[in-house]
């Protein structure tokens, strides 16, 4: 579903982000962790077209996208759950899922799908009338991924879901990202929560200074000796 070669990316004369490959199948949930100021969030936003790669390719769907203007690539199927949340924090809550939807002009069913999502996000639904900005740090990112949702996406791409939050409410988010997976939809997710991440998805990335420098199942990197004492908290000799 999603192919990149050679991608960088750029800050002035600072390269953030410095030639690296990656690739998800439809229906995978693949992780890239890392320190920060790995190149983790600028990846992510250059997939979704909010950064200009210096240099590279990414292809989707067997479409090259890497000039594609970022509104384009969300009516081909793609969504972005930004670090920081980016809900609107003067509309209410149903109107930051109807946001979602914008893209979509089945109004009926856009309808319907709202009312799917208060059933799923019951939390949500309490506060549909209330505006997303007096919501909790929780709250708003339950609705950050509701509001992904509604624009109906093949592939979505998490940016640090869990930050800022309380482990209870980190693990009612973890839950709910399980649940769209199930769903069939493709995941990208970019988390500092190293565990977490690959407890959650099936292959993984680690980054380090703009470079990819391990790549494998999440298990294996679970078990890895330099992922453990670099990401994970344990002690040992790094290989």
């Amino acid at each position: 579903m999603l192919d990149i070669q050679s991608l960088q990316i750029h800050y002035g004369g600072i390269a953030a982000v410095k030639g690296i490959n990656l690739s998800i199948a439809r229906g995978e949930q693949v992780a890239l962790i890392g320190a920060n100021g790995a190149g983790k969030s600028s990846t992510l936003n250059a997939i979704a077209g909010l950064l200009k790669p210096h240099a590279g390719q990414i292809s989707y769907n067997n479409q090259d996208i890497t000039t594609l203007a970022a509104h384009r690539r969300v009516t081909l199927g793609m969504a972005l759950v930004p670090e920081g949340r980016g809900i609107f924090p003067r509309l209410t809550v149903a109107e930051n899922l109807a946001m979602g939807a914008y893209c979509r002009n089945d109004t009926q069913v856009i309808a319907q799908d709202i009312q799917k999502t208060f059933a799923q996000f019951p939390r949500l639904a309490e506060r549909r009338l209330q505006l997303a900005g007096t919501l909790s740090g929780g709250e708003q990112q339950l609705l950050a991924i509701a509001r992904a949702l509604l624009s109906k996406p093949q592939l979505l791409l998490l940016d640090e879901p869990s930050m800022g939050l309380a482990p209870l409410m980190i693990q009612t988010i973890f839950e709910a990202i399980k649940t769209v997976a199930q769903s069939g939809v493709t995941l990208l997710l970019v988390e500092q929560n190293a565990r977490l991440a690959l407890e959650t998805c099936s292959r993984a990335y680690v980054m380090e200074s703009g470079q990819i420098v391990l790549a494998d199942t999440a298990q294996v990197l679970l078990d890895h000796p330099r992922v453990r004492q670099a990401y994970l908290g344990e002690m040992g000799e790094p290989t």
